[in-house]
């Protein structure tokens, strides 16, 4: 009797001792985590985080719907249309002729094919050395001519490119066929070139677009130009230039919090609504979020304040709001869990610990 009074009390003094412990791990140094939360935000205003960076924030309203500035033309953007006009093409150096004399058939034997060498000269019979580089082919037919009537009575050449090695530009990224392209007599236009390359592929972003001419680097976007009564039909492509359409991998608002899915949405060509990105994810979490307060954080390096707005969804009229708002590249969207959802949380997370001082009673 003695000894099973003493096992007692030492398998008691082992019970309260984990369980001493435990209260000293969750009430001290060891905290348990119910996940990501919002915090402790002000309504409304500007306030600066405990990491250095500076908010402002607001409920989302119609007063207060961030208005969509339209598109802008740059400085840079306007000084490309004026340089990229519709011109006629030049010959250039590696093009192939042929040039055909209709009353000298002796002649055309030799003229059928005449490359432009690396000085922009062809060698043509009788007249030797010709320049033909940087003449559009009316331009250099009328030279032809005038240098042949020294020597041919009926000197009426007919020029024409056979081959086009000279003028070139490249395509790559989100299109279905990159690589090098000639430029031919008929001129190539930003939205041809990418035709050129099988168009974009499913995840390409025609309203992302790199120009590269010359060291400088333009942005454009196919929405972008129409929205400024513009088009990519009218920006034409110089030899050496570049293009890059960029992924859709880069234009894509992120989801976090109690929704029904977690993972990116991206924005299509034609944009991307707050209603668009609820109904993408599945919509809010029943059981778990709190939909009072729906958070769009929106940074932009630029600007002095990280921008958050929010919105309470527990209103079927606040659908209409979400409709009208309009997500950026990189928003990030977040709805906090509910009090009850914390507490099952730190619960859960308590259970493992309660169910091993369960198992040591039962010894």
């Amino acid at each position: 009797m003695v000894n099973k009074y003493f096992i007692f009390v030492h398998r008691r003094f082992l019970v309260m001792s984990i369980f001493c412990l435990f209260l000293m791990g969750l009430f001290s140094g060891c905290t348990i985590n119910s996940g990501l939360q919002s915090g402790n935000l002000p309504e409304s205003g500007t306030f600066t985080a405990e990491n250095g960076l500076q908010f402002h924030i607001q409920p989302l309203s119609l007063a207060t719907l961030p208005r969509t500035a339209p598109p802008i033309i740059t400085q840079d953007l306007s000084h490309l249309i004026k340089t990229s006009g519709r011109v006629n093409y030049g010959i250039a150096k590696g093009d192939v002729l042929n040039i055909i004399l209709t009353n000298y058939p002796d002649i055309n034997a030799s003229t059928a094919s005449l490359t432009v060498d690396q000085q922009g000269y062809i060698q043509f019979p009788l007249i030797g050395r010709v320049q033909a580089s940087g003449l559009s082919v009316p331009q250099f037919t009328a030279t032809l001519q005038s240098k042949l009537q020294r020597y041919l009575k009926y000197s009426d050449p007919q020029v024409k490119i056979i081959n086009y090695r000279g003028s070139k530009f490249f395509v790559d990224g989100a299109v279905k066929q990159s690589g090098e392209f000639a430029i031919a007599d008929v001129p190539v236009s930003v939205y041809g070139a990418i035709s050129m390359a099988g168009g974009t592929t499913e995840t390409g972003d025609s309203n992302n677009i790199v120009l590269n001419r010359q060291g400088n680097s333009y942005h454009l976007g196919v929405q972008s130009l129409q929205r400024m009564g513009l088009s990519a039909n009218q920006i034409y492509l110089r030899d050496g230039d570049s293009i890059h359409v960029n992924s859709q991998s880069r234009n894509k608002v992120y989801v976090l919090g109690e929704f029904g899915k977690i993972e990116p949405v991206a924005i299509p060509e034609q944009g991307l609504s707050l209603a668009h990105v609820l109904g993408e994810s599945n919509g809010l979490n029943s059981n778990t979020a709190n939909a009072a307060k729906v958070y769009i954080v929106r940074d932009n390096p630029q600007y002095q304040y990280t921008n958050i707005y929010y919105v309470d969804m527990q209103s079927i009229t606040s659908l209409a709001l979400a409709s009208r708002f309009d997500m950026q590249a990189n928003d990030i969207l977040y709805v906090d869990p509910t009090g009850l959802a914390r507490w099952n949380r730190v619960i859960s997370a308590i259970l493992p610990s309660t169910s091993a001082i369960n198992v040591i009673s039962g010894l």
